[in-house]
């Protein structure tokens, strides 16, 4: 399921805040309709995220009227902000238009190939997704096994990637391996992500799942019902990884019941020259908890804190799952330096 397309200075995507009630296409023709569609969770995932910034960048080359070189780059920076300021917390926005602009500033070429060049950047990384997800995929199966129920939390499927997925990445492939597993999905609040995203997509593929609500998943742990836990990442720093809120809180349970926690996410998604502490979690809206859709669900008024990411240390994680294999606890300690360098 492609999420994201490239159609000659149009870009259609899912908007996902319509699932799973429609299946709406959005046309996007400029950079500010792809910052609003970043920013109010059109686009989600860490990796779709990062392409859709960088087709934003193709749509500011693609209709740019400037005459010389030197001003489409300021053009190319100005959009470059506007894209920065949509979410703060997931890396792979910044890692796709750093790589982008890196790649312009290194070229040297005239003002149409400049453009050209933003236009089949952005392409490349979305085709890389896919590829990226799909060998995520073949390494994180290997470590399902036949009968395992995996509860998973947020989306972490196509609809958060170009195609395929992280986490739901790694279930996809264990199941076209033919092996017999159960997914639990929790509804993931305060957006519903788990409910809306994940069981559509599980269910599309004719994979077995059930529905939880968030509070319920310790209970399962503790009664022996789950086997793993696999979710992805919004970024992955030196000592921690950052994911949708409640992730947590799941590693805990599963840490102190000795269930496997995974992590699923690409090298893009790492950020290695930071800690967690040097991070911004990004802070929602209040409505987004105090109402359902439109519909109310606490009294006028109420304070709240909304904080749409969480930090989960390295020692409830049993591995990281990424395209070039599995960082195991062994491994997590060459995080800063170059871990990357014995995974091929």
């Amino acid at each position: 399921m492609r999420t994201i397309e490239w159609h000659n200075g149009i870009v259609t995507t899912i908007d996902q805040t319509k699932l799973p009630q429609k299946e709406v296409i959005l046309k996007i023709k400029n950079l500010s309709e792809m910052a609003e569609a970043i920013k109010n969770m059109r686009v989600r995932g860490a990796p779709l995220i990062g392409a859709s910034a960088a087709y934003g960048l193709a749509l500011t080359a693609f209709y740019s009227k400037v005459s010389n070189r030197e001003a489409f780059i300021k053009e190319l920076k100005a959009s470059e902000k506007i894209l920065k300021s949509t979410r703060p917390t997931a890396v792979n926005l910044f890692w796709a238009i750093d790589r982008i602009l890196n790649k312009v500033k290194n070229s040297n070429k005239n003002l149409e190939e400049t453009k050209q060049i933003v236009i089949q950047e952005a392409q490349s990384i979305a085709d890389e997704d896919v590829q990226t997800n799909l060998a995520m995929g073949k390494h994180g199966a290997a470590l399902i096994y036949d009968g395992d129920v995996i509860l998973t939390h947020c989306n972490a499927g196509a609809l958060a990637t170009v195609d395929y997925g992280t986490a739901l990445g790694v279930i996809r492939t264990a199941w076209k391996q033919g092996k017999k597993i159960k997914v639990i999905a929790t509804e993931t609040r305060p957006l519903l992500q788990g409910a809306r995203l994940t069981t559509y997509e599980l269910k599309r593929d004719g994979i077995p799942v059930k529905l939880i609500t968030d509070n319920m998943a310790g209970f399962l742990i503790q009664k022996g019902m789950i086997n793993k836990v696999i979710v992805g990442a919004d970024r992955i720093v030196q000592d921690a990884i950052i994911n949708k809120i409640g992730t947590f809180s799941l590693a805990v349970i599963a840490n102190e019941y000795e269930v496997p926690f995974y992590v699923a996410a690409p090298k893009s998604t790492f950020d290695l020259s930071k800690k967690f502490r040097e991070i911004t979690i990004e802070e929602r809206k209040h409505n987004e908890v105090t109402h359902f859709r439109s519909l109310p669900v606490a009294p006028p008024g109420v304070d709240v804190f909304n904080p749409a990411f969480d930090i989960t240390p390295y020692k409830y994680i049993s591995g990281i799952i990424c395209e070039d294999g599995v960082f195991f606890k062994k491994d997590f300690d060459t995080f800063g330096k170059n871990p990357f360098s014995n995974k091929k």
